[in-house]
Parts: C-alpha cells; structure tokens; sequence
C-alpha cells in the first residue's frame, strides 16, 4: 500500500449553485455604433465567457504585450460573434448576408461616409480583413488570414474618400516560426553606469536574446493598400516595426511609428527607440519627423514624460498637418520653469521647421480642434489635482490662452462635462459648433448630492455662459450618448432605472418626445426583488461617505431580523475631503451583473454593501498615504456602524473583500481591525517593498517614505491577521504590481503564523479573469468560503 500526500485539494474546477452559474451564463443585451450619417445603427452581440481551453491556448508575453502565435494577434482580445443592421428611421433590424461562420469579429469601423463597415474576423490560424457594403448588405472578405495584429490599436485604417483601405500585414519573408535551444549561450547581463532610472513594475518584459527575435518575428509588418471597388492590393514598400499608422485627413500621407533596436528588459515596447516617418500616397518615404531615444531614464512622479516630440499627430481640422508637444522642463515635474509643454504644428511636406505655437503652463493633456480659428486644450498638474481648459486660435502669430475652466478634476459637482464633437468633410471628429462657431455643447456626468445627473449644456464662447439644454430627471438614470441635431434638440440617449436595463432612444427635445430604438428585457427575473438603497453616513473625521446597499428578494428586517454581510470597496486617494465626500453614482443604475460583481450573493441571503466609501485623503502638503491606515479604520468602522444601527448587520458575521487595490484593502483591515468575521482579497499586492517605485497615487519611491510602503504593506503584518482571509489569484497577472507571488508569499506568511486561510491560483488568467471555469470555480471559493465563516460562524470564532 501507497501513501500518497497531496499538496494540493480540490484540483478540479466546481461550480457554486445553479442559480449564480445561471446569472453567469445569461447573456448581455447587444452594443450599439452609430453611423457617421447617423442614419444607421449596428448591433453587436458578444458570445457568453470563453471556455478554459480557449483561454489556454498558447500566448507569448513580450515586451509588455500578449500574443497568440497561431494567429499573430493579441491573445486575449475580446470579439462579438453577430452583426445586424437597423436603419435609424426604422424599427427594424436587417440580417447581413455573408457573414463568416463561427464569427471572432474584432476591429470594427465605419467608412467616413457611411457606405461600409470594415471589420477583422479571426481564424484558427489568421487574421482576415472583412468589409460589409451597406446599400446591399453584404459582407465579403478582403484578405486571406494575413493581418499583423500583434500590437495595440486598429490594424488598418479608412482614407477619407472611404475607397480605399490601408491594413498592415505580416512579412511575406520573415520565413518560419523561430527555434528555441534550451542551451544558453551565456549568462543575461544588465548594466547601469551611473544613470538614474526609476520604473515601476511592468510585467511581460522581454528577458533574453531569444525573446527579443521572437518579438520582432511577431511584430515586424508590412503595409498594403486595398482599392474596394476593384478588390486591387498594392504592397506600399513600407515595413518594420510598426506601432501605429495613420493617414492624414486628405488622404495624401501617411504618418508611421516604427520601434527600433535597442531593446530593453526593464520596460515594455512603449518607451524602445523609435521613429515617426511620412510616407506619401504611394508609400515613397517624404520625410523622418522625429527619431525617439529609449526611455527608460523618465523622471520620477505623475506628470513626468519622456523627452522630445510625443503625441505626434495629423490636426484633423486641416488638410495635412502634423502637431506634437515637448517638454520644457526636461520631463521632470519637480523641475521649477514657467513653462511645462511647448504644441508645434508642421505643415506638408515638411520643409523648413517646424512652427511654434502656444505654450503650457501645466502638463499637456490634449487638444479638441475646431478649425484654423479654434482649438481647445486641456492641461493638469498632479499635485494640486489641477485641470485647466482654455481655447486659443491656432492661426493667430501669438496665440494666446482663453481660460474656459479652472478647476479641480476631484470637484465632480463642478465638472463642466466634455465638448461634444462631430464629424468634418473629412472624415474626422472636431468640435461641434452653431450660431457662427460662437455655440458649443457640452455633456457631462452631472454630479450633485442628488447623485449622478446627466446633462447636455450649451456653451457659449463670447459671454463663457452656459445652456441647460437637458437633464437626467428621477427616477431614471439617462445618459446623452450622442447629440443628433442640436439645432432640432435631438439626443441619442441610453436611459435604465432601477427596474429597467438599459435601453436606447431618441428624444426630441424641441416636442418633448422619446422614440424607442430598443427593447432589451430584464434578463435577471430574481433581481426584479432585489432590494436597493444609497446609504449616507459620516466617518469620525467629519468626512460624508456613500455606499450602496442590497438586501435579498423579499427581506422583511422585522420578520427575518439581522443578516450576513459581504461589504466591498476600492479605496481611492483624495487631494480635498470635499471632494473625497462628494457622490459620484446615480441611485437610479440598473444592475448589470459582471463576473467581477459581489452582487450574487444577494441570491444566497446576504446584504451586501457594495462601493462603500474608502477615501484616503491628504490635503496642503500631507501625502494621501501618510495616514492611509487610520483612515482605513475610519472608514470601515463607520460603515459597520451605520449596518449594525440600521438594524439590518449581523456584527458578528460580516466580511469584507475587494479586487487588486481592494484586496490590499481588505487585508490590511484584517490586519489592523477585528470588525470583520473573513476576508476575501483578489489578485492584490500585499508587500510594497516590491513595488519600490511607487504603486496606485503614490509617487514616492521606498527609499524616500520606507515608513510608509511598511506600515501599508498587510505582508510585514500578516502577524495581526486572525479572521479567515481567501486569496485568488489569477496565475498569468500582467497588471503592474500585483505579480502571482504576492498571494503566493502572503499566504505562506499566513501559514507561517497559523493563520486560517486558503490560495488559490487561477491557470491561464490574467488581472481580470475571463475563462467561464475559472470564474465558475470564483465564485465556489468565495461562496464555500462565506458560508463557511461567515453565514454559518461557528460560536468558538466569534468575537
């Protein structure tokens, strides 16, 4: 006979009740995209989560992005498997013919001009480029499985008379897939000679000479050109690299960022060398803009950049001219200058220098264009939390600045919302303007202690006034997606309640009418009893906190008295305790189930307390972080209190959980309160010493605070945690910081001390967990784990 000791249990997925599994398999109502023209709608159906085999197939991590081999394309992209076609003046949508089979539609435009849809459709071995012609609709294929993918953003893009495509495909001569002899050459070797290089913790990087051939195998592409009509492809000679094209308003260049050699193992392919090159219409090379250094060396804090051009970029207000900004502080935030950022424009075809125009006295953060008389730019400081929104005119010698706003973006009650924009003669977005260009529109979140209330103003640029031209009215939470005809006052807008899912119309502001595009039902029948409250309390300091509470179908607090509680949050970090209490979610929200959501329990006779305010505040001069523990505590007692006051808690049997920066959360509240009866903590990072560069809002390095990444870190104190703590975790994390090892070492620490808990390390999945097993198996773990300590406490555990 045999003994065999196991170090691990229960190493089959399970699944929790039939009735959650039931809510994870019901399907999400389709996604809408609006025409150019505005005068059709696509809908798009995604399938239900992926299977483990799918998300396990084979993936290669480098240089900070995932690729599937067999495919050349990102490896756990998203996809919708059915398209249909709905004109806006109809109520009715129209099948399209043509379709693949067992569709992976990814990449989804339309033309400029509305008379096609192009899509890329992803087969077991290939990507294809996919074309569907509206006035038939028809769907035909226009490449085999050739398109280059391995890299973020769209991998063809539309010229602007809308007959032509450009699509960035795999090296006919890169020759086979790379073999890799497990023999080393020799040792890998980093060098530093006296440069200082502070870097966060990225994940993916490359790590050897073998990983970098694999990269560039994957990565190195080609440009073609495609005639629709006549189905002509033309390679344009242009190959390399390439992170990103894009072809100016009139059609006549194209603008390419191709990465280069050096690479580096410290960061990911973002910050390698590169250059911006023109080429023209025939893919003859016009002029190289900018080469770009590595840029490992990025000063330290929010608000640093790298040094020369960035945000390169065709105006899309003019025929073809370039804009970028650069640092003149050197990047470096701590710098003292006047100025931080200098915007230059360069006309085609690139001769002479370029133009200087206006100057930032903060940090660049973009620019909405209107035409040669109007832009409007954004620039922010960290520090102060600052954002200030002026217009200037581009064309002026001497632009000067208009200051439009000047706030804080933490102030959500005074967010003035976002310049709406519309589509020009080229194809591209600019800002939407009316009565001589002296009108613009604004939609916002609309903020207020009411909750979230969205609007649609209109702005007026001589007196800097503002039109309430619509708003969100009780009890409806209703969002302006898209302004129509603002002569006319119409809106597309998607409204829900707490009753209702979300659904689309279009309101007529002028008549005071709503047209329904949609009808999507309710899909989760048992929620329709689910009971909602916002509930608004106070912390010990003063500070107002908000969180969200359900309570399960039918409860009756006189006849089934105090319940188990699943309390979740994230914190977030505060420069204002007025703005830390400020409410910034709407109690009219329908409830969208996600597999990330804690709302399933509800089903299972919990009360759960989702989102409840975590803020850490630090206002002047004080870090955030300096008081991050006590403010932790504040928190978490003020909202058990107001539980267990209301009548509805069970003090003895509440838990407390979170994902990534909740998870640190949660186990740092086990560590310093004995208010909770369990924890649950989800792909988190419990040890800051190996975030040494700063993590979330904190910029400080460990050396500079080592009192604080200590005191934060639930790891050095994992003495203290005595209630039962669940770690998951998802074994393929790619997310900075919360590196598999940090539950891994938590809960040996935990073992080491005696501690009651359990690990578990999801295969395949990343930050977010996607595979329909592993979430699954999720949400078994918590439940076993919650009923277990929680729900059925034994008498011997309670406080």
């Amino acid at each position: 006979m045999v003994l065999i000791s196991r170090a691990q249990q229960d190493d089959v997925y399970q699944t929790p009740s039939k009735l959650i599994a039931d809510l994870i398999d019901t399907p999400s109502p389709p996604s809408l995209r609006l025409s150019p023209d505005a005068k059709w709608l696509l809908l798009l159906e995604r399938p239900k989560l992926p299977s483990i085999e799918q998300v396990a197939q084979k993936e290669l991590r480098l240089a900070g992005i995932r690729i599937n081999p067999r495919t050349n394309g990102a490896s756990r992209s998203i996809h919708y498997t059915k398209l249909w076609l709905r004109p806006l003046s109809e109520n009715k949508a129209y099948k399209i013919k043509g379709l693949p089979r067992k569709a992976q539609i990814e990449h989804i435009s339309w033309s400029p001009d509305s008379s096609m849809i192009a899509f890329t459709h992803t087969r077991a071995k290939g990507i294809e480029l996919w074309i569907i012609d509206i006035a038939n609709l028809q769907a035909k294929r226009l490449t085999a499985p050739i398109l280059n993918n391995a890299m973020s953003g769209l991998p063809y893009k539309w010229f602007s008379d809308s007959n032509r495509l450009i699509y960035k495909s795999i090296f006919r001569n890169r020759g086979r897939t790379l073999k890799h002899s497990n023999v080393p050459k020799g040792p890998m070797i980093q060098t530093n000679e006296g440069t200082k290089a502070v870097l966060r913790t990225y994940q993916d990087l490359l790590r050897n000479s073998y990983d970098e051939e694999l990269f560039t195998y994957y990565s190195y592409a080609e440009l073609h050109a495609i005639d629709i009509e006549s189905g002509e492809h033309k390679p344009l000679g242009i190959d390399g690299i390439i992170s990103s094209f894009a072809t100016s308003p009139d059609g006549q260049y194209f603008l390419v960022t191709k990465v280069k050699h050096p690479f580096s193992y410290n960061v990911p392919y973002g910050r390698f060398p590169f250059d911006v090159i023109v080429y023209r219409r025939n893919g003859k090379l016009l002029k190289k803009i900018v080469s770009i250094p590595m840029a490992e060396d990025i000063p330290q804090g929010f608000g640093a950049v790298r040094r020369g051009p960035r945000s390169i970029a065709w105006r899309p207000d003019l025929a073809a001219t370039l804009y970028w900004v650069e640092a003149l502080d050197f990047g470096d935030p701590k710098r003292d200058t006047a100025y931080r950022d200098q915007l230059y424009f360069w006309d085609a075809p690139f001769q002479g220098e370029p133009q200087k125009s206006i100057r930032f006295q903060l940090r660049y953060g973009g620019t909405a264009w209107g035409d040669e008389q109007l832009a409007i730019s954004y620039e922010w400081w960290w520090q102060n939390r600052k954002i200030i929104t002026s217009a200037w005119n581009p064309n002026a010698n001497k632009a000067k600045m208009d200051v439009l706003f000047d706030r804080s973006w933490e102030d959500a009650y005074n967010d003035p919302g976002n310049f709406e924009l519309e589509r020009n003669g080229y194809g591209h977005l600019v800002l939407m303007r009316r009565n001589d260009g002296q009108t613009l529109y604004l939609r916002g979140t609309g903020a207020s202690n009411e909750g979230n209330r969205p609007f649609v103003d209109a702005y007026d640029l001589s007196t800097k006034t503002t039109q309430r031209l619509w708003q969100s009215e009780a009890p409806y939470y209703e969002q302006s997606l898209i302004i129509l005809e603002p002569e006319k006052g119409i809106l597309i807008n998607r409204r829900e309640s707490k009753s209702e899912p979300s659904n689309y119309f279009i309101r007529n502001l002028c008549k005071n009418t709503m047209q329904a595009i949609t009808q999507f039902e309710h899909p989760y029948e048992l929620f329709k009893e689910v009971q909602r409250q916002l509930i608004r309390y106070k912390r010990a300091d003063g500070i107002e906190l908000t969180g969200t509470l359900y309570l399960p179908p039918h409860y009756d607090k006189a006849r089934d008295g105090k319940l188990p509680v699943l309390m979740w949050a994230y914190p977030k970090e505060y420069k204002s305790k007025d703005a830390a209490s400020q409410i910034k979610r709407s109690p009219y929200e329908f409830m969208q189930l996600s597999w990330s959501t804690p709302l399933f329990w509800v089903t299972q006779g919990y009360a759960i307390f989702n989102d409840f305010g975590m803020p850490i505040v630090g206002e002047g001069t004080e870090e955030p972080n300096e008081t991050f523990i006590p403010q932790l505590q504040m928190s978490a007692e003020a909202a058990v209190k107001t539980l267990v006051n209301m009548g509805i808690a069970d003090p003895n049997r509440i838990a407390v959980g979170g994902h990534s920066y909740g998870a640190f959360m949660t186990a740092n509240l086990l560590a310093h309160t004995n208010l909770f009866a369990a924890g649950i903590a989800r792909s988190g990072a419990y040890n800051r010493t190996l975030t040494p560069f700063g993590f979330q809002s904190e910029e400080r390095t460990f050396w500079e605070a080592p009192e604080v990444y200590m005191q934060m870190s639930p790891f050095l104190h994992a003495d203290k945690i005595k209630a039962p703590l669940l770690l998951i975790h998802g074994e393929a994390d790619n997310n900075a910081g919360t590196y598999p090892m940090q539950s891994e070492r938590l809960y040996n620490a935990l073992k080491g001390q005696g501690a009651t808990t359990r690990l578990v390390m999801l295969p395949h999945e990343s930050h977010a967990y996607r595979a329909r097993e592993s979430v699954l198996h999720m949400l078994w773990e918590m439940s076993t784990w919650l009923d277990k300590y929680v729900k059925n406490k034994p008498i011997e555990m309670e406080n």
